[in-house]
């Protein structure tokens, strides 16, 4: 997809690079045009890197490409961040000074406005009257956020941050090719209690969970999060069951299941538990130089619901992960074949965590296998990859 980011005069210009980063880390091609006055606060060097696009914001270089024509022509997107009071006054009354400016009169794509300025500029008459104009005429423009602003004033006026405003973007040009679809989503990694304070855990961190639940809200479902041990959900999320052990999610699963069309077990669920957990905290003092802690096998979750899927006929389809430490590409392909075949799941998603690789980064790269035999590669953001999956499933489930 091509991209647009447009770059205002502002303090908050800067963070218009993480914006960049994440378009770019997801496999988009980003054209940054800043105006001059952004230029004042970022350089463009800074931007080209980043981009990995030449950045020019003089309307009148290359005047024979008519350069404002075929970026407008060719963007699937424009993002304005920050967009200064200035900006949404000259965007809002149709007058094309400068390259950003003629490119968003020319452009049919999406136009995703993310103001910042002080309360008071904000909450002004003229540019109240701005922003209703240009709702109008359906340009998509974010609240802006509270808190310290330019100086020693906190209030309305920050311009939200990067994540949230890529979000916002990409979802108003989303595939909504799975609107009125249920799906049921594990995310993070159980943890088995050994005493009151301490537990059996691992390295998940839920992200690669939180990003097809994202994904799939985006893409018109409704989605039920299972969340083990994730701190931090993002509010687009709105029904999150959260829950430790594998015991608890095995609850809300066999609770869930039927009432959904997809279930997504994307959560690192721990293999065993502590057969007695202490009623009080184990101390070392007591202990000596030597612990044995008996573990006894949990219920395989996925495997229960798959089971429970055919001999109840309900028309879920299941997906299954597999984190596995192989030797290279041929070696994760057999052992995802093995554990789609264990699991009797409809499709597996396999990655490599060899010497700690996937956990907790912000991207992934894993192989997509189908019981009809269809073998998908994706790599990229987490996000990316959960978009990937997503058109397998649609491709797997398309009604």
């Amino acid at each position: 997809m091509h991209v647009i980011v447009g770059i205002t005069g502002g303090i908050a210009a800067y963070k218009a690079t993480n914006i960049i980063r994440l378009l770019t880390e997801a496999g988009h091609t980003v054209k940054v045009i800043p105006t001059q006055n952004a230029l004042r606060f970022i350089g463009a060097t800074t931007l080209e890197a980043l981009s990995h696009n030449t950045v020019d914001s003089d309307l009148y270089t290359d005047v024979e490409s008519v350069k404002h024509v075929s970026l407008g022509q060719e963007a699937d997107l424009v993002i304005v961040a920050p967009a200064s009071a200035a900006f949404l006054g000259r965007f809002a009354s149709g007058i094309a000074d400068d390259l950003l400016g003629n490119t968003l009169l020319v452009t049919k794509a999406p136009v995703v406005l993310a103001p910042a300025m002080h309360s008071e500029m904000w909450q002004n008459a003229a540019t109240a009257s701005n922003v209703r104009t240009l709702t109008a005429r359906g340009v998509h423009i974010l609240e802006p956020a509270v808190g310290r602003l330019t100086g020693e004033d906190t209030g309305i006026g920050r311009m939200p941050e990067p994540e949230q405003i890529v979000e916002f973007a990409l979802s108003t040009i989303s595939k909504q090719d799975l609107l009125g679809k249920k799906f049921l989503i594990t995310a993070g990694g159980t943890r088995e209690e050994i005493d009151p304070v301490r537990f059996i855990g691992n390295k998940s961190s839920g992200k690669q969970g939180i990003a097809i639940a994202l994904e799939a809200l985006h893409r018109g479902a409704s989605v039920t999060l299972i969340a083990a041990n994730i701190e931090r959900v993002p509010a687009e999320i709105k029904n999150i069951y959260r829950v430790e052990s594998a015991q608890q999610m095995g609850l809300i699963l066999d609770e869930q299941l039927e009432d959904h069309d997809f279930l997504v077990m994307a959560a690192a669920v721990a293999d065993f538990k502590v057969l007695k957990p202490a009623a009080s905290k184990l101390k070392r003092s007591e202990l000596g130089d030597h612990l044995k802690i008996e573990l006894v096998a949990n219920d395989d979750l996925l495997e229960n619901a798959v089971k429970r899927i055919h001999s109840e006929k309900l028309r879920v389809l299941s997906v299954g992960f597999a984190a596995e430490t192989a030797s290279g590409a041929k070696h994760l392909e057999e052992l995802a074949k093995h554990k789609l075949a264990a699991k009797g799941c409809d499709l597996i998603v396999a990655n490599n965590v060899a010497n700690g690789a996937v956990f907790d980064a912000e991207t992934n790269d894993v192989l997509i296998l189908t019981r009809s035999g269809r073998s998908v590669t994706a790599q990229g953001s987490k996000r990316l990859v959960a978009a990937e999956l997503l058109d397998v499933i649609v491709d797997l489930h398309p009604n």
